[in-house]
């Protein structure tokens, strides 16, 4: 009677001991599962932090660009503004000589 008691709780013990195994395989399992996931995230998170820094590089090449474009935009445009000074004196001249 005494030895069925304590091989019920000695079940009983075995049980729960098995069932904290299986609980900790589980959770070591899904600890590691969330490891990799964290790592491709890192590593997906690595890849977009250069993608934007790339993008920088080349949003500040492109404001480069835009300002010698402007800077050549000003320049054509004072040459122009001296030919067709250059021009309405010609006409003058033309138009003087021709009265």
């Amino acid at each position: 009677m005494i030895s069925t008691g304590v091989e019920v709780k000695i079940n009983r013990l075995e049980s729960i001991v098995e069932q904290i195994g299986e609980a900790v395989l589980l959770t070591t399992e899904t600890i590691e599962r969330l490891a990799e996931r964290l790592e491709t995230v890192s590593t997906q998170l690595e890849v977009q932090g250069q993608q934007v820094q790339q993008q920088g590089y080349q949003i500040v090449a492109l404001c480069d660009a835009v300002q010698t474009l402007a800077e050549s935009q000003h320049n054509s445009l004072q040459k122009l503004n001296e030919l067709t000074q250059t021009l309405d004196r010609f006409m003058c001249l033309i138009q003087g000589a021709g009265d």
